[in-house]
Order: structure tokens, then sequence, then C-alpha cells
């Protein structure tokens, strides 16, 4: 069993209609795909590799190397169940970014416009096979028109564990936002996500883009599209750099199933609350590596 990999092109084609079906079925049976040919150009991928890769090994190895949880690791017997083996640099358009590696702001500043537009794209995608207004998910997070969507790109490193016994890579959770675009490690794996009561390896794949749906993509779509639990487990014997975009709704917006897809509901129980996605953020960020249905439950109690 493999996750999806989806030729994305080819929704410009006379395969129009097959690529739908195909994004639709990974939607529905997954909330996992891979795209290639996404319209990334290749040689951006690769700056974004080397850039990445000298920055951590410039900016962040040394501290990393004496952080508070590689202590607690050296101490005999110590096992840390709420930690992960996960070094985070958070990318957004106005906190500070890295400046002492050459090229990376210019670099990661374009990486992100171009995956912002992939998620965009991604978004008119799911609109169409949930038969919604072209734009309904981007309105809805966006809270109406403008650009007031969050969006946040998370540079990880995850270097070989000595004690990989101990701690998690990053412990099993559903993202709580919107639609994620990872720009996995294609060289050191990881990542795997949970399908019919299994872990599966997401495969690496050069220059893909992993696509996976967020809890308010459930919300809106009335539960046909279902965020997926994942993880990432820690590595023995390589450097794992993956790089995560995350487009999330604003914190102002109001976020309820589509009332298209909710026409058909006889009990207002059997539909997905209404909130304020800043609410459920304040939940989540408490329940994050918990089940994400008391999440709903408690939106909807607010």
């Amino acid at each position: 069993m493999a996750v999806p990999v989806i030729d994305f092109s080819k929704l410009n084609g006379d395969d129009r209609a097959k690529t739908l079906a195909q994004i639709e079925n990974a939607c529905q049976e997954w909330g996992f795909f891979q795209l290639v040919n996404h319209g990334i150009p290749v040689e951006l991928l690769e700056r974004v590799k080397k850039v990445s890769s000298e920055f951590y090994k410039m900016e962040r190895e040394e501290n990393f190397n004496k952080s508070k949880v590689v202590e607690l690791l050296d101490e005999r017997g110590v096992t840390l169940e709420d930690a992960d083996w996960e070094d985070v640099v958070t990318l957004l358009d106005d906190n500070e970014w890295p400046s002492k590696t050459p090229g990376f702001q210019e670099i990661m500043k374009d990486y992100r416009f171009e995956l912002k537009k992939l998620a965009e794209k991604v978004m008119q995608v799911m609109d169409e096979n949930l038969g919604l207004p072209n734009g309904y998910i981007k309105t809805a997070f966006n809270d109406g028109d403008g650009d007031n969507a969050f969006f946040g790109t998370k540079v990880s490193h995850y270097p070989p564990c000595p004690h990989p016994e101990k701690v998690k890579g990053l412990r099993a959770h559903t993202d709580a936002g919107g639609v994620i675009l990872l720009f996995q490690d294609d060289k050191v794996g990881g990542l795997q996500v949970l399908k019919d009561g299994k872990w599966i390896d997401v495969q690496p794949l050069p220059n893909a883009i992993v696509i996976n749906t967020g809890d308010q993509i459930e919300v809106l779509s009335n539960g046909r599209y279902k965020s997926a639990w994942h993880r990432v487990l820690r590595s023995v014997d390589g450097n794992r750099r993956p790089i995560a975009s995350f487009y999330n709704p604003s914190l102002k917006a109001t976020i309820a199933p589509a009332p298209q897809l909710v026409e058909k509901t006889k009990q207002v129980g059997e539909t997905y609350p209404k909130f304020v996605f800043g609410d459920y953020m304040s939940v989540y960020v408490q329940q994050q590596f918990l089940p994400k249905e008391p999440r709903f439950q408690a939106v909807r109690a607010m």
C-alpha cells in the first residue's frame, strides 16, 4: 500500500476528469497524496534543499546539540513521552528570518510564493470536487475577500538520534488548519500516515510536494474529507530536513460546514460545529496529540 501519487499537470489536458477523480479519492480515502509536475520549478526546489542544509549547519546545529532535549536523553533511564526530536524554524511574512546564511531569505521567499499559489490551486480543485463555488474554501479561510489567511512555513531538522528508544521524531497528530504542503526529504524517510489502522510510509519521491488535509477541511467538507493522523519516526543514521507550509484560516475566520454539503443532513448533531478558528486553536494547542473529536465537541460547546 502506497500513498497516492498524482500528476497535477494532467488537470490541464484530456485526463482532467480522471485526475480530479484521483484527487477526490485521495482526499476521501487517505487525507494524504503526493503531487508531481505541480508547476514549481525543479531548479528552485534544488536551491531550497541546498540552502536549508547550509542554514542548519551554519546557524542551528550547534544550538540543537546543546539543547535541553539532548541533555535529558543523555541522562540514563530518562524517556521523553512529551517531547519531539525536531528542531524547527518558522517563516512568516512578518517575523524575523535567519540572516547569516547567504541566499536563504531570497530563496525561501520565492519558494513560499510558489507554495502559496499551489495551495490555492489545490483548494480550487477541492471546491470543484465538492460541488462548491470556485474560491469557496479560499474565501472561508480569508474571512472574506482579501489576503487574511495564515500562511506559514516550518523548516524542520531531524538529526540522527543517539537514543531512539527514548523519544519520538514527531508524535502522532492531525493538523489543525487547512491545506498542508510538504517538501519532504527525498533521501531520509520517516513520515508515516495512519491508514486503515496501519502506519504507512509516505515514500520519499524527488521534487514531489506532499499534500495533506487539516481539521478545517474536514469541517468545511462536513466530514467528506478527513484530516489524517500522521507522525515522524526519529532518524538513526541520517539528517532529515523537510519543509512544511500551512495554508490555514485567519484566526478571525468563521469555519462551518458548507451549506451545500449539509442540506441532506437530518439532524444538527450529524454536522460539524460552526466556530471561530482562533477558538479552535486555543483548544488545539492543549490537545494536539489527543483525539480530534473532543476538540470539535469543545468548540461546539463554546
